[in-house]
């Protein structure tokens, strides 16, 4: 008889909870409008307020943060309420809210730059609050769909119940791919309706403009000649309108319609969120509640026993905060997508045709091109016989070879620090920038470490964790990606303030050998507690 071989979405779903589909897609649609915001961040904070690269880091850091730790209230909120359902859409529509207040596309002058910044970072901790909220919760939901499956087939014998526990990790995996069908799509939005804005205005999209004219508003006698000469280089060619003999209105203009295109995007991400809460609430009766926990009654053991059981959860624990603390250097370099990369695409790869935000959408896709492949060789008889542990020692080992190419050819295009490259003349910037490839070679090695690393550190937490606290492990496990992305910061410190752009990726591979270095000399213990 030929297996039977998925023609179609709906066949991809056979055998799975018939909430699945309905639950991917809300979580789908959530991602969309939060990666739409994600992908422009950093260098919209730059270019909406004239602060600095490494102060519009900071902002975007703890942004990151929140939206991991704020998982844990949201998760004892949740637990509290037995209302997981409930939380989900609070979160929704608080998330809405966010957005809503960030599509506002209000007029920064010198008098209200702070008051606009510090609504600005509000909405973000709203948006990051909603998180909290629908995040793990929905994922708690769909974990009691594969609960509810399991104990169906039980009732039906072992050779069913054997099925149906097949099924729980390719169900996570197709709603890991929705997530990064959301997110594919999402770096485009904000970009093409920037650049839609701009050509409605007479304008075309220029990455280095925001800053100078920044600076110009603020300090235009602190110009050198060269950055005055950039200026009226590239405004005449990015500004139809563009009247050289007033050039602080002009600055004001091209700013003003440049981040109104980028505040209307996030318009999409308002109806995005909408689109996400009517999915869930029209299929919130396929959904099942996350059940309580059965007390159970309380086991005598002997004295020797309890010592025993001790040193287990002593040596599980050791192990599972061993690797937490890798990972935390992981979630630093993998989120430079947001911080160190995103200023390299700004500053040093041609955006003629492509906007710098537009590249994020290269992490996603290569997740959904790769993860069949990696499936297959972890499939192998070859992958099997590699161990958790050593396969996050891989997943290091790809993430410092991404750094160690980006040094490489930052080293033979003599790049200097990110400053001063911006501080050359138009000519000489122009003829230095990079192609594309260049970003494309760096995530494709970033996306197999994190397949390496995320997915399968989650996998590791979960088999070493002891099996009273799984619930605390798994809030560690949030926990460090939350202190990895807080450090994501220190990228944007580095790429502007070491003397050669080389020296920052340098820095980035050492910590990646380190860590993997470490991990090594700890994969035979690791092994061993994961038994």
């Amino acid at each position: 008889m030929k297996q039977h071989k998925p023609k179609n979405i709906n066949d991809m779903f056979d055998n799975h909870p018939k909430g699945l589909l309905a639950a991917a897609l809300s979580n789908m649609g959530e991602r969309f409008g939060y990666y739409i915001m994600n992908a422009v961040l950093l260098l919209f904070l730059c270019s909406k307020f004239g602060i600095s690269d490494n102060v519009a880091a900071i902002i975007y850091a703890v942004f990151y943060f929140l939206i991991y730790v704020m998982a844990l209230p949201g998760g004892i909120i949740a637990d509290k309420l037995q209302n997981y359902k409930g939380t989900i859409m609070a979160g929704l529509i608080t998330m809405a809210v966010g957005y809503l207040i960030l599509s506002i596309p209000l007029n920064v002058n010198s008098d209200n730059t702070t008051f606009i910044l510090v609504i600005t970072c509000i909405a973000l901790f709203i948006i990051a609050s909603g998180n909290g909220l629908f995040k793990g919760n929905l994922q708690a939901i769909v974990g009691q769909m594969y609960d509810n499956l399991e104990a169906e087939a039980a009732e039906r014998g072992p050779e069913a119940l054997a099925q149906a526990k097949t099924k729980r990790d390719p169900g996570f995996q197709i709603f890991y791919v929705f997530i990064n069908i959301g997110g594919v799509l999402a770096p485009f939005v904000a970009p093409g309706l920037r650049s839609w804005w701009l050509k409605q205005n007479g304008m075309t999209y220029n990455s280095d403009l925001p800053a100078l004219c920044h600076q110009y508003i603020n300090d235009a006698t602190g110009m050198d000649a060269t950055q005055l000469t950039n200026l009226q280089t590239w405004m005449a060619e990015s500004n139809s309108s563009f009247d050289p003999s007033n050039m602080q209105a002009a600055c004001a203009s091209y700013l003003d319609v440049f981040n109104t295109g980028v505040h209307y995007s996030f318009i999409a991400s308002v109806v995005a969120m909408l689109l996400s809460l009517a999915i869930f609430m029209a299929f919130r009766k396929k959904f099942p509640a996350p059940a309580k926990k059965v007390e159970t009654g309380a086991v005598e053991y002997t004295t020797e026993e309890k010592a025993t059981m001790a040193r287990e959860i002593k040596q599980r624990m050791a192990g599972l905060y061993a690797v937490l603390g890798i990972c935390v250097f992981f979630w630093m370099l993998f989120h430079q997508n947001g911080q160190s990369l995103s200023l390299f695409a700004r500053n040093f790869v041609n955006s003629e045709s492509v906007a710098p935000e537009v590249w994020q959408f290269l992490n996603p896709a290569l997740v959904i091109l790769l993860t069949p492949v990696i499936m297959l060789i972890f499939g192998t008889r070859w992958g099997k016989k590699i161990s958790t542990p050593r396969k996050i020692v891989l997943g290091m080992f790809f993430a410092a070879c991404a750094y160690l190419f980006l040094m490489l050819f930052s080293l033979v295009m003599g790049y200097p620090s990110g400053t001063a490259f911006m501080n050359q003349d138009a000519e000489t910037i122009a003829s230095m920038k990079a192609d594309a490839w260049v970003l494309i070679v760096t995530y494709f090695f970033l996306t197999v470490a994190e397949l390496f690393i995320s997915p399968l550190g989650l996998s590791f937490v979960s088999k070493i964790a002891p099996k009273h606290i799984q619930g605390i492990c798994q809030g560690l496990w949030l926990s460090a990606t939350a202190i990895g992305n807080l450090l994501i910061m220190v990228g944007s410190f580095l790429f502007n303030s070491l003397p050669n752009l080389w020296m920052t990726w340098a820095v980035f591979m050492g910590i990646c050998l380190i860590a993997m270095g470490v991990m090594l000399g700890m994969v035979k213990w690791l092994e061993r507690v994961a038994q």
